[in-house]
């Protein structure tokens, strides 16, 4: 429709053309009822597309069928098919295995006694190839001995001290050292021959006065 009105304004505007150059006024009234029908035809269509927009607006909005809302609603509520839809497929039944049977407790065993002459060592050999434990001195003879100058006896690579006259040290090469240097050395007292506490004495015995 449009290109219509565009064919009859361009004859109008023709005939205004041709009535310019012959100088005759028909022309120019064919042109302006020629512009006259180009208006009457655009305002035809204008009508017309109004009246399409009315009857568009008040065509009623489709109504969703309440079945398909329905089946919606169960496959969602549904957990195979959700499970279906979230790993690709329905589930499959697989054979369930079955735990394995825990091995039946045992009686424990009893431990027979070693022949005679594979029985372990008594404590006291253990005792004798081992260092000996340390001596519990009484802070009283640590404060003497700490400051004392007699000599005891060491063994290489093991930290207790020992007076000369100790069990312990029988068979074992020894290191005399004074007991002061030893403990700054940081050796203890063995708790075999108790050397603090004869050092102690020993001392408190040579210096009370007569």
């Amino acid at each position: 429709m449009l290109y219509v009105v565009l064919v009859l304004v361009l004859v109008a505007a023709g005939l205004v053309v041709a009535g310019l150059i012959t100088a005759n006024t028909l022309w120019a009234w064919v042109s302006v009822g020629v512009s006259v029908l180009a208006g009457l035809v655009m305002l035809a269509e204008w009508l017309r597309r109004r009246k399409q927009a009315a009857v568009a607006a008040g065509k009623p909005a489709a109504v969703p069928d309440e079945s398909e809302d329905d089946e919606k609603l169960k496959a969602d509520l549904n957990p195979d098919t959700v499970e279906g839809e979230v790993a690709g497929e329905l589930p499959v039944d697989e054979p369930v295995e079955e735990p394995a049977a825990e091995p039946a407790a045992t009686e424990p065993t009893a431990v027979l006694p070693a022949p005679d002459d594979e029985q372990p060592e008594e404590p006291a050999a253990v005792a004798e190839a081992g260092d000996p434990g340390e001596e519990d001195t009484d802070a009283a003879d640590l404060l003497i001995v700490a400051e004392l100058d007699v000599e005891v006896l060491v063994v290489d690579e093991y930290p207790r001290y020992h007076l000369a006259e100790c069990a312990w040290l029988t068979d074992r090469e020894t290191i005399p050292i004074a007991v002061a240097e030893a403990r700054d050395l940081g050796f203890t007292p063995c708790s075999r021959c108790t050397p603090d506490a004869h050092l102690a004495a020993t001392h408190r015995e040579t210096t009370k006065t007569p």
